[in-house]
């Protein structure tokens, strides 16, 4: 038995207290918001982020940061990605060295194009970093819905520590060395998310759908190699297959967000009536800041910025980028 935190009591963060609770582990729950957590400890249900999904009731749900840091065998941060730096300023003077620190968010700091990952190092140097991703709504796990993902660590033994702590018969975890690419993977896969919910919206077909997955991995892949990834990564959970979940499921709150964009809502008033952090929005002017520092082609995320930040009318985006110059799929070898 384990002892884990969870730094963030949001729908993510709920239903992964869950999943290590019904595996036996000893864990504690921190969220900034003192109703929420009054609420946990009553109703041992998050009805305004996971309702219906009953919490086991030795969860200990807690204000106090330290509380769920302190002695802990396993910290995972389960915050929305704007708030991964400032929470990790805030968990820095209780990690000893050495405490496993697992993130759980997908995002790239726009600022800095750093991977959430390289900004936990970055303000909690004391802390071995792992990441845990793949298609996994926190709705379904909640349910205890078959769900597979991916943990990434530097050292083998960390991961499958890792892959221990959190499997189980409904949650199956694979591992593997790639943080990198995992975490582009997740990050990258919301922006895309929100250009098929633009194209739901804007009333376009499966074939649209299609489209939309196969060229964004392409772009997400592209972008990827260049920066180290692994090509099987991104042919992986973390790459092809979350994308597949985000794109198609009314869970992705990308896809929601998107679907209102291309019915005419700004993105301001998407985001409010989603009443959730829509990463993917975050994560845009990040992703086509990293294709321009790697001078890597991402036509659907360049058309998700004009969209969502210069105006630029959804059906326009759509038909600018069925008009692109001609390409080939793959490389060629033509016989002339």
């Amino acid at each position: 038995m384990e002892k884990i935190g969870i730094i963030g009591a949001g729908s993510w963060g709920t239903a992964l207290s869950k999943v290590v609770a019904d595996n036996g582990h000893e864990v504690t729950v921190w969220s900034i918001v003192e109703s929420e957590i009054e609420m946990l400890k009553a109703e041992h249900e998050h009805k305004d982020k996971l309702p219906g999904v009953n919490l086991p009731e030795q969860i200990v749900y807690t204000t106090k940061i330290e509380e769920a840091i302190a002695g802990m065998d396993v910290c995972v941060l389960a915050v929305p990605s704007p708030f991964t730096r400032s929470t990790s300023k805030m968990m820095a003077p209780y990690v000893k060295q050495g405490q496993i620190i697992v993130n759980v968010a997908k995002g790239v700091e726009e600022k800095t194009l750093m991977t959430l990952s390289e900004i936990i190092e970055e303000e909690i140097p004391a802390a071995e970093v792992a990441v845990l991703s793949g298609p996994s709504h926190a709705e379904e796990v909640g349910r205890g819905l078959p769900t597979t993902v991916v943990v990434g660590a530097k050292y083998r033994k960390t991961a499958e520590y890792l892959q221990g702590v959190f499997m189980n018969e409904v949650f199956r975890v694979y591992t593997s060395s790639d943080m990198l690419g995992i975490e582009l993977g997740g990050a990258l896969k919301n922006v895309i998310a929100l250009a098929a919910g633009i194209a739901d919206g804007l009333g376009c077909g499966d074939n649209t759908k299609a489209a939309l997955i196969t060229r964004g991995i392409a772009e997400i892949t592209r972008l990827g190699l260049v920066m180290g990834g692994k090509a099987e990564t991104f042919s992986g959970l973390t790459g092809i297959g979350d994308l597949i979940v985000t794109c198609a499921s009314m869970h992705s709150r990308n896809r929601r967000a998107g679907i209102l964009i291309g019915q005419g809502k700004s993105m301001e008033e998407a985001m409010a009536e989603v009443k959730q952090v829509v990463e993917g929005v975050y994560s845009a002017k990040a992703a086509s800041g990293l294709a321009r520092k790697y001078e890597i082609e991402m036509p659907i995320v360049d058309k998700v910025n004009e969209v969502l930040f210069e105006g630029l009318p959804a059906k326009q985006a759509m038909r600018e980028l069925m008009l692109r110059d001609r390409k080939n799929e793959i490389s060629t070898d033509w016989v002339e």
